[in-house]
């Protein structure tokens, strides 16, 4: 067996010529979704990326979340497809994916290293609802004893509470919510298709209650629509008071080949924005002097709440190899632990 750099993970146009076409019914309603056979399931990340985790599963290809920010869009350019309504409405499905972990997990040269999800789709999206891939991929972590992570928008993840618990009773298990804002018109405005963040910090608060380490990404935050103090006080005091083991703010990150269809976004969402936008972005990333600011603002509500403190070497951040400050200045490539 090969393992396969993430990103190439046997979805190539070329397979997609072979793909199962489905339309989606009911709740996917409006979704194309392809179904393929993946040659591989756990993928390497290169390590020129640095990413503070080696192995990742995507069981799903595009989002229908449909985030106007999200950094993954070009991956579907791989596919052959689109950045736009393509990344939200053709959905590729791993069918074998559980039936794929099962045996590379039980492969010899497979050392048992912590695996993290979320890093490029969100694995609980409404298609899991219908396939329970994600599901059946923690099963399958579980019953192997591999330490894993989760990240997700979505408050479907607590229907697998169960097996999530179970999990945590015998191995290293971390899961994460990205909750960029609980302004509702921001929500709205560039994450039309996501639960309510509102209703993801219950989720947490359940994971919580159930015994398993959740913590909360405020990110993306938004320059001149998610990033005044109120709405950042808003959201951290929720997330702490839900009792999240970490909270790690993160700027807005334009990646190479995203940048454009942002722009065009907000061009025609918040004109208002654009001038600055265009000063701040010159690189994909805001300048380091405002990301520090921004890290330092919310260390200073967490600490004001009650929150996890800097410092406190208590539980593990997802994806992290080693013990990190639940409050940080989030490094360069830390929007990539997005979905």
């Amino acid at each position: 067996m090969r393992w396969r750099l993430a990103g190439d993970d046997g979805d190539r146009p070329a397979l997609l010529e072979h793909a199962e076409r489905h339309t989606g019914r009911g709740e996917l309603a409006g979704l194309e979704l392809l179904h393929v056979r993946a040659r591989t399931i756990i993928n390497r990340v290169p390590p020129a990326s640095q990413m503070p985790f080696r192995w990742t599963i995507n069981a799903y290809r595009g989002c229908s979340h449909a985030c106007v920010y999200c950094f993954a869009r070009p991956t579907h350019e791989f596919l052959g497809f689109g950045v736009g309504e393509d990344f939200e409405r053709r959905i590729v499905v791993k069918v074998n994916a559980v039936e794929r972990l099962r045996s590379e997990l039980r492969a010899a040269r497979w050392a048992g290293e912590p695996i993290a999800m979320g890093t490029n789709t969100d694995p609980y999206q409404p298609v899991e609802g219908r396939y329970r891939l994600t599901r059946g991929i923690v099963e399958e972590l579980a019953a192997a004893r591999n330490p894993f992570s989760i990240l997700t928008k979505s408050t479907l993840i607590t229907r697998d509470i169960d097996v999530l618990a179970e999990a945590a009773r015998h191995v290293e298990v971390q899961t994460g919510f990205s909750i960029g804002t609980l302004d509702e018109a921001a929500w709205r405005a560039t994450e039309p298709h996501t639960p309510n963040p509102r209703r993801r910090v219950e989720a947490l608060a359940r994971l919580r209650e159930a015994g398993i380490p959740c913590g909360a990404f405020i990110a993306p935050v938004i320059p001149g629509i998610s990033d005044s103090d109120e709405q950042l006080e808003e959201t951290v005091a929720a997330v702490v008071a839900a009792g999240a083991t970490w909270v790690t703010p993160i700027l807005l990150y334009l990646r190479p080949g995203f940048r454009d269809h942002y722009m065009g976004w907000l061009r025609r969402a918040r004109p208002d924005l654009v001038e600055a936008a265009e000063r701040r972005y010159r690189r994909a990333y805001a300048p380091a002097d405002e990301r520090a600011a921004l890290a330092g603002r919310v260390r200073a509500m967490v600490r004001a709440h009650g929150g996890p403190a800097p410092g406190d070497p208590g539980p593990r951040r997802p994806f992290e190899r080693r013990p990190a400050r639940p409050v940080t200045a989030a490094p360069a490539d830390a929007q990539l632990r997005l979905v």
